[in-house]
């Protein structure tokens, strides 16, 4: 069994870490890595799509990254207990013809002893911007250590 540190149960130190370590990972846009956080056997509930499982994970991020273009991605603790974790995001991305949007939400997690996580529920909503409203403007990745925070930015 592969370990995914920082493990459970969580202090607020190791659950920032946690959730900072997921946005690195979502903002790599790499399906199969990102798979990886989670357990074989994980479960999720994406708006009203229902995900079981990591091949389901890949298949799922592949179609979304092919269709949220220049996707970046801010998370931010909200609240944890001993396994669990919950998360306020938003993410900035572009369709195909030039529509930008900002989606933001909320994510409930659950993680197996391992530190994978074997729950993801979110919700999300996804509020239309003009480019000049964008708020994220690093390179695609990992997002600077010195960018603000949603707080910061006042999402």
């Amino acid at each position: 069994m592969s370990s995914n540190p920082p493990l459970p149960p969580f202090s607020r130190d190791t659950a920032t870490r946690k959730v900072r370590l997921a946005e690195d990972g979502w903002n790599s846009r790499n399906p199969e890595r990102v798979a990886l956080a989670y357990s074989e056997d994980s479960r999720w509930r994406n708006r009203a799509e229902f995900v079981n499982g990591r091949e389901q994970i890949v298949s799922f991020l592949t179609r979304k990254w092919a269709r949220e273009l220049d996707y970046r991605l801010l998370k931010e603790l909200w609240a944890f207990t001993e396994n669990r974790i919950a998360v306020r995001f938003a993410y900035e991305w572009h369709d195909d013809y030039g529509n930008w949007f900002r989606s933001y939400g909320n994510e409930n997690w659950e993680f197996e002893e391992h530190g994978l996580m074997r729950v993801r529920l979110a919700s999300i909503n996804d509020l239309p911007i003009h480019e000049s409203q964008r708020k994220y403007h690093w390179v695609l990745g990992r997002r600077p250590d010195d960018h603000p925070g949603l707080s910061d930015l006042g999402l």
